[in-house]
């Protein structure tokens, strides 16, 4: 599922911020080797102050096993003033209907692990059309993406090749950088979707998944038979609605506990 964080709910989720952050040092800095500033183990940086978009995608237990960030170009953004050797100084990139997309990344070694239920490359291909769906319900027309060759290479395996680049591959470091354009349309999306199988809505419900966050976070006033109980009871669901009333049932005990150790605790 995929959790859209922006600059109205963002309050709400500080805690799956806090964990796509620490993602994205994992895989920018300590896999890719990236020149990212990395601070407490979190890679950040100056455009993550623009209140850009994040989609998150969650597994079943609302771990953060992806990410991206996607950010007006009318303003600040990295193509312009971080990788604006790619465009062998062409104008900088300013429209309203065409964002940046960068900071795409998926937790591999969390997806490898036994009993994941999700892989590496439906997860990347459900990011990917989260991305399109959200930027063509938005009235986003293009988006501009600064990728390595890698990325552009898994972009056409998954049938969403860019239509289009902008300047030239430069070196970057340790690594070369191109700016690819890809146009947002119905007809992208349906082949991202038909691609990876995907059907329904992939977008997760905002009040679902703070309640679940919730929940988790008095997961230590559990025991854990009844923590993996809940569990199951999320697993095991084949709709919404019954996920929405495992979740629910998650928090209402977590709920009740903490009351009864908050009553316990109070000196009579």
């Amino acid at each position: 599922m995929i959790l859209v964080i922006d600059a109205l709910n963002r309050d709400r989720f500080q805690s799956v911020i806090d964990d796509m952050f620490q993602l994205r040092a994992r895989v920018f800095q300590d896999r890719m080797g990236w020149d990212v500033t990395v601070e407490d183990g979190r890679e950040f940086d100056i455009f993550d102050n623009l209140d850009p978009v994040y989609l998150v995608a969650l597994d079943d237990s609302y771990n953060v096993i992806g990410c991206n960030r996607m950010l007006q170009t009318t303003g600040p953004h990295m193509l312009t003033d971080v990788f604006q050797d790619i465009l062998m100084g062409e104008p900088p990139l300013r429209s309203a209907t065409v964002w940046e997309n960068t900071r795409f990344c998926i937790d591999t070694d969390r997806l490898k692990q036994p009993g994941s239920t999700r892989s590496v490359s439906a997860t990347a291909c459900e990011l990917m059309a989260g991305i399109a769906e959200y930027a063509y319900e938005s009235g986003i027309s293009d988006v501009i993406s600064v990728v390595d060759p890698a990325m552009d290479r898994i972009l056409k395996r998954c049938d969403n090749a860019p239509h289009g680049y902008l300047g030239q591959t430069v070196q970057m470091g340790k690594t070369k950088a191109l700016a690819a354009l890809s146009d947002i349309t119905e007809e992208r999306i349906a082949r991202i979707r038909n691609f990876a199988g995907i059907t329904g809505n992939i977008f997760a419900d905002e009040d679902e998944v703070a309640d679940a966050l919730a929940a988790r976070s008095t997961d230590d006033t559990m025991s854990p038979d009844l923590r993996d109980y809940c569990d199951e009871q999320i697993a095991a669901a084949t709709t919404e609605h019954e996920k929405r009333a495992a979740v629910a049932l998650r928090a209402a005990l977590a709920q009740t506990i903490r009351s009864s150790s908050d009553i316990r605790a109070t000196p009579q």
